[in-house]
């Protein structure tokens, strides 16, 4: 396990890749070093954040434990098969602990945010620093001190949230309406601290007696019950179980729906303006990751999904389409507004809430649904009559459209084109669809759709080929390649060794693969994105890559990369959405599109190894 150094940037911004995420299914927070929470929208995922000092290190607020320790070195890990986190301290002058999760039974209701200081070795001094700034930090908020071990912070904003702070420990209010403390524990001593709202008139779990130990009890519980149904048992078994249990800690438990990732802010690249909200529903991220959760058995969660889809499919109005991504409760996404006070991450701005790329045209996502619906059909259990009703009308928009430019898969803001990855999915939708039709005797124009499925096939071929480079190119007359076409075998399109297809490896391989590192395209080479500077490399492209040498027969090689792959994990096995020239995270962390791409690398390499005479390699 590696170690990192407690001492605070010289800026105070944590590197992104030294937070894990903690959460109870209806939000999450980010944990970085020196005991720092440095992330939390409450109550929910979508909501203001209370704490956002990875945008803003002086005026975002975060949440703060730290042992006071000189030259300390720390340790991250998990719980085993929780999303319990452990930060731990080491130092010759003590050894210490902080232990956080969110409160998390089988009955939903309650939320708490749950902190535990221990010294384990020696005597520790702590300091303590709660410093909510509510509403995005635009809101201003009062203090109220009911007794010396707690604090009730109400914002000034419209919401008028209020959240309470409990302490085994005595609190101090700062001139600026902070909770600050500075406590010592022995070895063998704990402190505990809840952050919970503070409700009128309702008593608060958190008062009881050791109600710490026993929500760390009833926490760790569900997180192993809920890991146990798991099906997979291979060679990464580990890496696979904590990229479940972080796509679960994106869910949804009171709408089914996945956000993307759990917040906003971090950027593509230090200092330049990519920086995205992803705290939405993406249709196509929520479709992939109920493909990976049901291939590891959790059927409850792709049901839930399908409940979701279904409300959405039911609000249909005169041309059944679906938006490229919803607010989690189904919703629509709020459009982008810049939080200009704050000063982003190291300087990268504008901070980014909500999206303009909500009402853009991106064909794929038909495919993504259908051939999740197809797969929870298939797997989990049949779709009902009114349902499949609804879905028929969406192939039927897909065959009317599916020849016109998109936005594409990258949301492309500069203009749209007849975009490769488009054109296979919606391919994807009709086939998946006529695939359902006919096993299971579903009434459906099949006279219609089966010409248009393979109309777009040959379409593929003849127009998105590029004899010149000897592939397939990014869109219609381009030369360029892009790395969403490793999608193609995913989805059985074409086959893994077909000439065509060993020929576009190849070229993707020259253009855009560095070591096991794939980056999605060459930023300006093919049409203009309309935002300055660069950015890393994909790592669901890189995932997608070793998915795709695994299923040509290279099982050697496709084993080689995904092993280096996975060294670019953070220390609790956390993927950002990209990774920098100098393995260093860039983007949203931790990211459902790569942790989803990761397990089905790793059950799809795994079963051809198994199958192997080769078994060792």
């Amino acid at each position: 396990m590696t170690t990192t150094s407690t001492k605070p940037p010289s800026d105070g911004y944590q590197p992104i890749e030294d937070y894990a995420i903690i959460g109870d299914l209806a939000t999450a927070a980010l944990v970085g070093n020196n005991g720092s929470i440095d992330f939390l929208c409450f109550p929910r995922f979508d909501s203001p954040s209370i704490f956002c000092a990875n945008a803003d290190w002086k005026k975002g607020g975060r949440f703060q434990i730290e042992p006071l320790l000189p030259d300390a070195r720390q340790k991250k890990l998990y719980f085993p098969d929780t999303n319990i986190l452990l930060s731990r301290f080491l130092s010759e002058g003590g050894n210490a602990e902080v232990s956080d999760f969110m409160f998390l039974d089988e009955q939903p209701g309650y939320q708490a945010l749950v902190r535990r200081a221990k010294t384990t070795h020696g005597e520790v001094t702590f300091r303590l620093l709660c410093q909510p700034r509510f509403n995005y930090a635009r809101s201003g908020h009062k203090v109220e001190q009911p007794n010396e071990r707690e604090i009730i912070f109400t914002s000034e904003g419209e919401d008028g949230l209020a959240l309470r702070l409990r302490s085994d420990v005595p609190l101090q209010v700062s001139g600026e309406g902070d909770a600050t403390a500075t406590f010592t524990l022995r070895a063998g001593e704990r402190a505990a601290f809840v952050l919970e709202e503070a409700k009128p008139g309702e008593a608060s779990p958190s008062a009881a007696p050791d109600f710490s130990i026993e929500a760390f009890k009833l926490t760790s519980n569900f997180w192993r019950r809920w890991l146990s149904n798991s099906l997979y048992d291979g060679r990464w078994r580990e890496t696979v179980n904590r990229s479940a249990l972080a796509l679960k800690l994106l869910t949804s438990r009171e709408f089914g729906s996945m956000v993307a990732a759990p917040c906003f802010g971090f950027p593509n690249e230090i200092g330049g303006e990519r920086n995205w909200d992803y705290r939405f529903t993406w249709t196509r991220d929520a479709s992939f990751t109920v493909y990976s959760l049901m291939r590891l058995g959790y059927m409850d969660e792709a049901r839930k999904f399908m409940q979701w889809l279904g409300r959405l499919v039911e609000d249909f109005g005169d041309e059944a389409s679906l938006e490229i991504m919803y607010g989690i409760d189904g919703g629509p996404c709020l459009d982008e507004f810049h939080l200009d006070h704050l000063e982003g991450y190291k300087g990268s701005q504008p901070v980014r809430i909500g999206s303009t790329n909500h009402g853009q045209k991106q064909w794929d996502i038909y495919g993504e649904v259908m051939d999740s619906v197809y797969l929870y059909d298939k797997h989990a259990e049949p779709i009902h009559y009114d349902f499949w009703m609804k879905l028929t009308r969406l192939v039927d928009h897909v065959c009317k459209i599916w020849n016109t430019p998109d936005s594409g898969i990258w949301e492309v803001r500069s203009g749209n084109q007849e975009f490769l990855y488009s054109r296979v999915m919606c391919w994807v939708a009709v086939d998946r669809a006529c695939r359902m039709a006919i096993k299971r005797s579903l009434p459906a124009p099949l006279d219609r759709w089966l010409p248009v499925r393979d109309k777009i096939y040959h379409s593929v071929f003849r127009e998105l080929w590029n004899e010149k480079r000897r592939a397939f190119t990014q869109f219609k007359g381009s030369e360029a390649m892009d790395a969403s076409a490793l999608i193609m075998p995913l989805v059985k399109f074409i086959s893994p060794t077909d000439p065509r297809w060993l020929s576009t490896l190849a070229a993707i391989e020259n253009d855009l693969v560095e070591d096991s590192l794939v980056y999605r395209y060459n930023v300006g080479e093919a049409f203009s994105d309309e935002l300055a500077g660069g950015e890393g490399t994909f790592s669901i492209c890189s995932f997608w890559y070793i998915e795709s040498v695994s299923r040509s027969g290279d099982l050697r090689k496709a084993r080689y990369l995904f092993e280096k792959m996975l060294g670019y994990g953070n220390e609790v096995g956390l993927f950002s959405e990209q990774v920098g020239h100098h393995g260093e995270f860039l983007g949203n962390v931790p990211q459902a599109f790569t942790h989803l791409a990761l397990i089905s690398a790793a059950f799809d390499l795994n079963r051809r190894l198994d199958l192997s005479p080769l078994r060792s390699i």
